[in-house]
């Protein structure tokens, strides 16, 4: 137990000066019994920080070697659980590559898509400035970040039947439209969210103790950024904006009225910290909103069009409906293969059991998570499951960067650089 504590221990009693090793963390709540920092302390100062980054035993991309196409879904919606909605459409986004599908995904599926990716960016980040705050005592900013998260998880839930880990986005495109109640619902979460995300900005933007305790603490320059991969609010913090939505459309976000992020220094303020992070982050929840509402209005033009890809053998499950006993195939779906046709039956066993095949090659497709670029490399040898499957995660980039922003600081500087980084470790040990 405790890896290579002993050893460390041991070359530590051999020096004669007053350094102190400590073994720090789990402090986070997303770091939970899977990431401790190994800290060189000399006083209150950190002289050296080596990250720990542990695993969670779950073998997602082993095991997705042996289920089906569609199947992989339900995995890499479990990496990031705080963010499952961008996993799903990073893989699923490979896998159309694959099939040589992307300009076949029904205008809906792809709105539906941007509307619950940009809705999961805010819950997201609703979890990294509450976790953040309540880091640093700021218990407010994390009990009315739950608040609102849970607006949106209760449409997720009303989408998905799920309020965590979807399996909604599909290859091909979603797995069910939304309910008949979706543009209402949706209408009172974009009217909530508007009413309460000021909020953050009158707690913590002016904020003396907030900003003492943010502003110039885990500073990292666009260098080191570049030289570790880290992106996302960490690297825009440095004032580069680099956001995949702009620089490499992907669902039609080109055709979306948003601005992308970068922290721009006022009135002397550093930026590159862990203030200017979160102040990115406040505001790409605005950017997400102002998406949102035009996704509303899209969805609320094309009622009634197609959400999968006009193809039976990828357009897996066929016709979900979401009832008073969960989610499940519709009654027309069922009449038809159970009493009309036995070749529907036969189709249906098929696809749900063997799945699809996918032509033989690789694809890795990019996109902007909460988090930075997350991206999924797939490789197909022709079967009816992944042969080999990826996942590029922002977060272990970023958790690598901590030395750089911690070595020469304090050790309660080492809380806010972490929380600062938003780690959800289910992304990392894979």
């Amino acid at each position: 137990m405790g890896g290579d504590w002993d050893e460390i221990a041991r070359e530590q009693a051999d020096r004669e000066d007053e350094t102190l090793v400590i073994n720090m963390g789990p402090q986070h709540p997303s770091t939970h019994g899977v990431m401790r920092l190994i800290l060189e302390c000399d006083g209150e100062t950190v002289k050296s920080i080596r990250p720990g980054i542990g695993f969670l035993h779950t073998g997602i991309e082993k095991n997705m070697e042996y289920r089906t196409w569609v199947q992989g879904t339900t995995f890499v919606t479990r990496m990031d659980y705080v963010a499952p909605l961008f996993n799903e459409a990073a893989y699923c986004m490979s896998v159309e590559r694959l099939l040589g599908i992307e300009d076949q995904i029904p205008e809906r599926a792809q709105t539906i898509r941007v509307l619950m990716m940009e809705l999961c960016r805010i819950a997201s980040h609703l979890v990294a400035i509450g976790t953040g705050g309540m880091e640093i005592g700021a218990l407010t900013v994390m009990t009315i970040g739950f608040r609102e998260r849970e607006v949106i998880l209760d449409f997720f839930e009303a989408v998905t039947g799920l309020r965590m880990n979807h399996a909604y986005i599909r290859p091909g495109g979603v797995a069910n439209d939304l309910p008949e109640t979706g543009l209402t619902q949706l209408r009172s979460v974009i009217d909530w969210l508007e009413k309460h995300l000021p909020e953050y900005a009158a707690f913590c933007n002016e904020n003396p103790i907030f900003k003492v305790r943010m502003m110039g603490v885990g500073y990292q320059s666009l260098a080191a950024c570049l030289a570790m991969g880290v992106t996302g609010p960490v690297l825009r913090s440095t004032g580069f904006n680099w956001d995949l939505r702009k620089q490499q459309p992907y669902c039609g976000y080109e055709t979306y009225d948003f601005e992308s992020i970068a922290w721009k220094p006022e009135d002397g303020w550093a930026s590159s910290d862990g203030y200017a992070r979160f102040r990115v982050r406040l505001e790409e929840m605005w950017q997400s909103l102002h998406i949102v509402k035009q996704c509303a209005d899209r969805l609320e033009a094309s009622v009634g069009q197609p959400t999968r890809v006009d193809d039976p053998k990828i357009a897996w499950p066929a016709d979900l409906a979401i009832g008073p006993d969960g989610q499940g195939n519709s009654h027309e779906h069922i009449k038809h293969i159970m009493g009309e046709s036995m070749e529907a039956l036969i189709h249906h066993f098929k696809t749900v059991t063997e799945g699809f095949r996918v032509p033989a090659g690789q694809a890795y497709v990019p996109i902007e998570s909460p988090k930075g670029e997350l991206g999924c490399h797939v490789v197909s040898d022709g079967g009816t499951r992944p042969y080999r499957a990826h996942m590029r995660d922002p977060g272990f980039n970023n958790l690598q960067s901590v030395p750089i922003q911690c070595e020469g600081g304090m050790i309660s500087d080492v809380v806010v650089a972490v929380g600062s980084l938003d780690p959800v470790m289910g992304g990392v040990d894979r």
